[in-house]
Order: structure tokens, then sequence, then C-alpha cells
């Protein structure tokens, strides 16, 4: 038996998820449950998978089980962009391999398309918009990145506009940035409202439990997870459930949970409107990786998003965001002199699972156990495309795509504890000291 020594438990204030329509929850399973397929976590890549099995087995009964409420945890906590392009930091180009940078470009090209046919087929109101997105810069070093990215994305054909300071207050409002590299073809998105979107338009043959965090887990010919009030025997499992995986016996020592923070305005005035100016909707992508997010949403609130902690356990602190708020607070101060008076209704912590060598695992971890996890931050579509994509696996497919998924050497093993925690958080801390202005 696996006993999980840890379950999610997220802060109470998630802007995306106060913000976007309420809806009532699937109950929580009890008592004692058999099903050919289960997976096991509801954010959008379980929802991506349990949306293409239940297509690929229409005979067959999929369980999608959710430790919290769909929309609650880290799938309605990000930032909300839907992003085509790679950006490889490791890379002085952010491009590298051109032949690697095409596939994960048309990876995630795939992951907005089979968004975008969901949320039109099912009406799903998301905020679902295609303003493409801002990549600024405040400093010269962030500057250089811009001009190195540019360069980077004609290699693989995607055009962009390189803006400069004195005509960006035209398309964001704002003066802050000397620079920013325009590059169409992201989605803006309002992340809760879409994945409580997913989940209220699954096909009939998919069960969602929701409030059913699994207690325990046994390997075997068959599959049985427990917990509290009951349990389930499954055929195949699927992992969807990011760095949790390693609390399930998969990936131990190689995935980082890390939390990124945000903040939430409450909806500009008319007035307010009008001082800031510039377009209805955008979103901001720091130039240095460390730097702040920054959005405009339809319904006219400011994001900000800064600031990282590294938690194994993958549960944030609640001292972390009293900490980092006040971060959230400067870093509008700076961008938006105009709002003097805006303050915010919501600040959050949300988790992405990440891994030392920027590789997610995609494909089986055990007999009759399969996995896609760890999307390096591009949760929205890279999560949406594996999902999709390791159920057509399972359904016996292959393609190019599946092929380079496949072929990964998947997450790096990380140094042991206490080593682990001390060298990434003094990381993090290095890295938002060097992002400066950026932040």
């Amino acid at each position: 038996m696996q006993k999980i020594t840890s379950l999610p438990a997220d802060d109470a204030l998630p802007g995306w998820y106060h913000t976007s329509a309420s809806r009532t929850p699937r109950p929580a399973h009890v008592g004692q449950k058999h099903a050919r397929w289960v997976i096991v976590g509801a954010g959008l890549t379980g929802l991506a998978a349990a949306r293409q099995m239940a297509l690929n087995f229409p005979d067959d009964e999929i369980v999608l089980t959710e430790a919290q409420e769909v929309g609650f945890g880290s799938s309605g906590r990000n930032a909300g962009f839907a992003i085509d392009v790679p950006h490889d930091i490791g890379a002085k180009d952010y491009i590298g391999d051109v032949a690697t940078a095409k596939l994960i470009l048309k990876l995630n090209t795939l992951g907005q398309d089979y968004l975008r046919d969901i949320v039109q087929e099912n009406n799903i109101q998301c905020q679902m918009n295609e303003a493409g997105k801002y990549q600024a810069a405040v400093s010269e070093s962030g500057m250089a990145i811009l001009e190195a990215y540019r360069k980077g994305l004609e290699k693989i054909g995607r055009e962009t506009q390189m803006i400069e300071g004195k005509d960006l207050p035209q398309h964001i409002g704002i003066s802050y940035y000397k620079k920013a590299l325009y590059i169409p073809g992201t989605i803006l998105l309002q992340p809760s409202a879409l994945v409580k979107g997913l989940a209220d338009s699954l096909p009939a043959n998919v069960t969602l439990y929701e409030y059913t965090p699994i207690s325990s887990i046994n390997y075997g010919d068959k599959i049985t997870l427990r917990h509290d009030k009951g349990h389930i025997i499954a055929d195949k499992l699927i992992l969807a459930n990011n760095a949790f995986a390693s609390h399930f016996g998969f990936l131990q020592g190689r995935l980082l949970p890390t939390f990124l923070y945000g903040s939430l305005t409450r909806p500009l005035s008319e007035s307010e409107q009008a001082q800031l100016g510039g377009k209805p909707v955008w979103g901001v992508i720091p130039a240095h990786p460390f730097g702040s997010t920054v959005r405009r949403t339809p319904d006219n609130r400011i994001l900000i998003r800064n600031s990282f902690s590294f938690h194994p356990d993958g549960r944030p602190r609640e001292k972390y965001l009293q900490q980092f708020i006040e971060t959230h607070r400067k870093s509008f101060e700076r961008r938006f002199p105009m709002l003097p008076d805006v303050g915010f209704d919501y600040s959050w912590s949300g988790a992405i699972c990440l891994s030392e060598n920027h590789e997610g695992f995609f494909g089986k971890l055990a007999p009759n156990v399969y996995g896609a996890l760890c999307c390096n931050g591009l949760g929205i579509t890279r999560g949406t495309a594996t999902g999709k994509l390791l159920a057509d696996m399972i359904a016996g497919e292959r393609n190019e795509l599946i092929d380079f998924l496949l072929a990964s050497p998947g997450p790096n093993r990380t140094p042991p504890q206490p080593f682990l925690s001390f060298g990434v958080n003094s990381t993090l801390r290095w890295g938002q000291y060097k992002a400066g202005l950026e932040v």
C-alpha cells in the first residue's frame, strides 16, 4: 500500500475562481466502485484526458476524481495565457533547436485548437480572447532578451512586432516599459471559468467525483484507490495530478512544486478606465522570467502575478502570500501611477510543476499506470495537449507528437533534502533579485 502523505490544500481567495460563474460541484464518491479507467486530477490535463478517453472508449465509463472543487486548484490559479510559441530560457535565442521548437509549436497549437473547439461547441463563458501577448522589458538586459527572442521566432516562421516604449501606451495604457515584443497567437482567458466549463461539458460516459482526495493506493493487477468514504477499483489508472504524482510513488525526487502568487484588483471605474487608456484587453509577460506578469481583463480588472516559493509537499504557506501581496502592491504602483486608489480584491498562490531540465513526463509509469505530468509553467496548452494525446496513445494511436513526447528523457533527478530546498529557494531569491525593475 502506498500511503498518500500530502494532499492539495490551496488558500481561500483565488480571484479567478471567485469572479467566475458559480456551479454546483459533483458529489464526492461514497462506497465502492469498479471502473476500467480512473483518472486522478481534474485540472486541465485530467479534463482533456477524460474527454478524449470518453471519445476513444465510448462504451466504457471513465471515472475522474478531484481532491478539491474543479476550478479552485492550480488549473484555475494561473495567469490565463494559452501560449503557442516555445520559450526555451536555456537557449540564447530562446528557441534552441529549430526542429524541436517547431514540434513544441505544433504541440502547443494542438492544445489551443482543442480548447477553442470545446469552448465554442459548448458555449463556455471564459472570456476567451485572441489578443496575443506582449513580452515587455524595462532594463537593457531585458531588451536584449526581446531582440534575441525576436530572431529566434523568425527561425520558426513566427511574425512579431517590436514596439518602442513611446508607443506602448497606445497598446497597454502605461509607459513603464521601455520596449515590448508583440507576439500574436496567444489566447487570453479566465482560467477558472474555463476549467469549470470543461468539467460541466464532459461526455456522458465520464463520471466526475469532486472533493474525493485519495488517501492511499494499492497497485497490482487491479488498482485500489482509497479515500475516507470508500474506495475505487481501477483496471487502468491515469495520473494527471502533476507534482502530487510523487506522493503516489512516481517520479520521486524529480518534480519541483513551485508556487507563484497573484493579485486581482477590483473593477476599474469608467473614469479610471479613461485614465488608463490603451486596449481593453491585453496581457504582458516579462522579458525576465522572474519579472511580473500583468493583465487587463475583459471585466476591467488588473492582474499582477510575481514572486516564487518552493514547497516539496505541494502545499502553500500563508506567510509567503502575505509577504508577496506587498510586492504586488509595489509592482502595481510602479506601473499604474494613474490609478492610486485601486486596491486588490483577491490575492492567492498557485502551484506549477517544474523540473530541473524543463522536461515533463508522458507515457507509461508502471503496469496499468499512465501519466501526463509536469507542464513546466505551460499548463493551459501543454496540459491540454498532453492529456488528449495520452488518451490517444492508450487507444493505440501514434503520430509525430506522441512520438516526440515519448522520446523525452523525462524530469531529471534532483539532489536530496535539505540540499534541494536550500538550492531551489536560493535560486528563486537570486532570480527575483536579478529581475530588478522587471518585477
